[in-house]
């Protein structure tokens, strides 16, 4: 027997929605999306090489910007900094001392700013298929993992042409520092993400905060710089531990411990390493946060788009 038309509308009335975005609240709710983009794992592997060919799509010389941007910003801080200000005569092998510092700093900064644009530069997806907002933020990871692999080659070429070869046990602090970097990255990638929907400003206020942070880590000045400065206007020492505690600066001097072999144990602070380890932990803790926050701000993505 046929349903009737006022049938099926009473039976379709009687079901309950179902929420495009599913609902997941609390704890539990991080580890079902991260199993949500685990099952999305092949259209993020896509995402991300869409992004890298989109980046050098029509042009001349394509993915030699990846190593034409890094090498051109290189020269100028060396030559400005390093030789024409002076910033040099304090720091043996300063080429792989600048490199190795922007290199890291590099990954963090393409990750945040490409992270932050990210769910509205895919709008048109948001708001046509369901899949888990995240994959997003994640895409833009994996194109700055991309970048920053090839510029860590030039800085392992650089470093034995340039330097003393890192050829020591410290080369291992390359892992802690490029997880510190991923960490805080994807964490703040994901608030500010889901922040940009709704107040355009954030894309370029990320930027003048990079410039910003840039400064704020012995990138192009070294460490026992801020300990000289502190100790000489006799500022509390507790400024030097905030400084020293921030996951950009850890994650830089953890890059200069792999490949400079030009510093001494005094151009480090005491337990680099476990300062590493501490701030992961609290990074962790920032990120399900984060992602906590992203989950209850993305219901209204598409109609914001």
């Amino acid at each position: 027997m046929n349903e009737s038309a006022a049938a099926r509308f009473d039976r379709l009335a009687s079901l309950s929605l179902q929420p495009v975005t599913p609902a997941r609240a609390g704890i539990g709710g991080f580890w079902r999306t991260v199993a949500d983009i685990w099952a999305h794992r092949q259209l993020l592997s896509l995402l991300v090489r869409r992004d890298v060919k989109a980046r050098y799509k029509d042009s001349v010389l394509g993915m030699l910007w990846t190593l034409i941007n890094p090498l051109v910003q290189l020269a100028v801080y060396y030559l400005v900094m390093g030789q024409i200000l002076g910033a040099a005569r304090g720091i043996p092998e300063f080429a792989v001392y600048i490199f190795s510092g922007l290199t890291i700093y590099g990954l963090f900064s393409e990750t945040l700013s490409g992270s932050t644009g990210s769910i509205v530069a895919n709008g048109g997806l948001v708001k046509k298929v369901y899949v888990p907002r995240e994959v997003f933020p994640l895409a833009s990871v994996g194109s700055a993992l991309f970048t920053f692999g090839v510029q860590t080659l030039v800085l392992i070429v650089a470093s034995f042409t340039l330097g003393t070869p890192p050829l020591s046990w410290d080369l291992l602090y390359f892992f802690p520092s490029v997880m510190l970097i991923l960490i805080y990255a994807l964490a703040l990638g994901l608030l500010l993400s889901a922040l940009n929907v709704y107040l355009r400003d954030v894309q370029y206020l990320i930027q003048v905060v990079l410039m910003l942070v840039l400064w704020s880590s012995p990138i192009v000045y070294a460490w026992t710089m801020v300990t000289t400065v502190i100790a000489n206007f006799h500022l509390p020492t507790w400024l030097l531990e905030i400084y020293t505690a921030s996951p950009v600066t850890l994650a830089v001097l953890g890059f200069h411990k792999a490949f400079w072999s030009g510093g001494g144990e005094g151009d480090y602070p005491s337990d680099l390493l476990l300062r590493m380890g501490i701030a992961a932990l609290i990074g962790l803790v920032l990120l399900v946060l984060c992602q906590r926050v992203f989950a209850r701000l993305q219901g209204n993505f598409a109609q914001e788009l």
